[in-house]
């Protein structure tokens, strides 16, 4: 069983990036354990990072992702240029204390989603450039930029044009190609 973990960087109950998050994993072999992990974390600071003072949010958190085995970041449109601060957070407190990061050699996806038409390219590769430093290999190819996001939902939020569940599938199937690569 391998188990993935789907972090999504949108906060919103009603969040197109969860649900293209979702859509893709539909096509992951059907014995991988799939879930959603909460980021809703209380905000990084060292000062806490010490016995009996650690967070809760944090404590979960850092639970969850040491039980998942590869990783599916979903992130909105970039903010400012970047990544939503909560998915940063995610990434901060996942990465703390020094040499205790659950990121380590974590196979990840990277999906960036946008109603607009370049579907989240610096956000894209804003969360890139953090997944180098942590350790993780990532898929290349095919690149998950998700644009017009608005416009391959359906009424009730799903994906159903055969176009896009073609390329979901071609993105699911790099992802399983890198976890096994790297479970050798």
């Amino acid at each position: 069983m391998t188990n993935v973990g789907i972090i999504v960087g949108s906060l919103r109950e009603g969040s197109f990036t969860k649900k293209i998050a979702q859509s893709v994993a539909s096509f992951l072999p059907s014995d991988y354990n799939v879930s959603i992990i909460d980021i809703n974390l209380d905000l990084y600071n060292e000062d806490l990072d010490q016995p009996g003072k650690v967070p809760a949010s944090w404590e979960n958190f850092r639970a969850q992702m040491n039980d998942v085995d590869a990783v599916i970041f979903a992130t909105p449109p970039e903010y400012n240029r970047s990544i939503p601060g909560g998915l940063k957070n995610a990434i901060d407190v996942g990465s703390r204390p020094m040499g205790s990061s659950v990121w380590d050699m974590k196979p990840a996806l990277v999906l960036s989603v946008s109603p607009g038409a370049i579907g989240g390219f610096g956000a894209n590769m804003a969360l890139r450039q953090s997944l180098v430093f942590l350790n993780m290999p990532v898929v290349q190819q095919p690149e998950a930029y998700i644009g017009g996001v608005t416009n391959i939902l359906d009424a009730d939020g799903e994906v159903t044009e055969q176009r896009e569940l073609s390329y979901f599938k071609s993105i699911a199937d790099a992802f399983v190609d890198l976890i096994n690569k790297n479970n050798k």
